[in-house]
């Protein structure tokens, strides 16, 4: 909806509409819902915020244990909600093997018999490797710092919906943006028509993320990742270059000492701007974090 939409319609509707951007807690979207109207998603946003933060101890435990384990029974079973179970499959929770599975269950037991709550993460800026590191470290915290780390766990969730399911004229400053180009400095020309491919890597698993052909301009026409998170993890991109030098006439060797270049590089800031490019000859490649 949008957010002018929502200033006007009734109570009811907008409960209904904004219910479960708090994982089955319509309380908090009831207690903004008299506040309205809101000049900004910003201001709706921190409202809701500001209602969770003043809630006495027992609604916020309640909120808490509203929330899924990661991979657990509800997960397997599809009882989670909507947001939830995309949420989780972005990170790859779907895609588990029976190990992982396992290993999730030990963690959640482990952090249940510890907290007395569900272990919560923003999992759309984390990639797997990423939450099973988190999910070690936290198990260390004390109660009261742990709580609090949830909490603002719960706050990113809540933003992301709210910037998924409301249209207005700001934005909240949730997402990332990952870019690249590619500059032949044999030529001293943008290398356009290269195939790029970006992958997450997870262990043995190399996932492939998106492809695309860089332009006219050597870049690729949209972000390799855009209009979200940049999940933490450790990424390869692949040039491949071999191809482009052969369509330029270049004479090289046979085999070419270049044909598929790899990049492997981390992210650690969900909501950076990383760009990732390649400066190439048919013989030497380089890159570097730019912006």
């Amino acid at each position: 909806m949008r957010l002018d939409e929502l200033n006007a319609a009734n109570k009811a509707d907008f409960v209904t509409a904004l219910g479960a951007i708090y994982e089955h807690s319509p309380w908090v979207a009831e207690a903004v819902a008299n506040k309205r109207p809101f000049a900004a998603l910003a201001a709706l946003n921190d409202a809701m915020r500001a209602v969770v933060i003043a809630a006495d101890a027992s609604r916020v435990l309640a909120l808490l244990n509203a929330h899924p384990d990661l991979a657990g029974k509800a997960a397997r079973a599809g009882a989670m909600t909507a947001d939830s179970k995309a949420e989780q499959g972005s990170a790859g929770l779907a895609r588990l093997s029976e190990r992982e599975f396992e290993e999730f269950h030990r963690l959640n037991e482990s952090y249940h018999k510890k907290f007395g709550f569900p272990f919560i993460i923003c999992v759309r800026r984390h990639g797997k490797e990423s939450i099973f590191r988190q999910f070690e470290r936290r198990l260390g915290n004390t109660i009261a710092a742990e709580r609090d780390a949830a909490l603002l766990e719960i706050f990113r969730i809540a933003a992301l919906r709210l910037d998924q399911h409301v249209s207005a004229p700001d934005k909240l400053a949730v997402h990332g943006r990952l870019t690249t180009h590619a500059l032949d400095t044999h030529a001293g020309i943008p290398a356009a028509d290269v195939v790029v491919e970006l992958c997450e890597l997870s262990g043995a698993e190399n996932v492939l993320i998106t492809a695309g052909v860089t332009d006219a301009s050597g870049r690729t026409d949209e972000p390799l990742i855009g209009g979200r998170p940049l999940p933490i993890a450790r990424y390869e991109l692949r040039f491949m270059i071999g191809d482009y030098f052969a369509r330029r006439g270049v004479v090289r060797a046979d085999p070419p000492f270049l044909d598929v270049v790899p990049i492997r590089f981390a992210i650690a800031e969900p909501e950076g701007h990383y760009h990732v490019p390649l400066t190439v000859t048919p013989w030497s490649y380089a890159t570097y974090r730019g912006s």
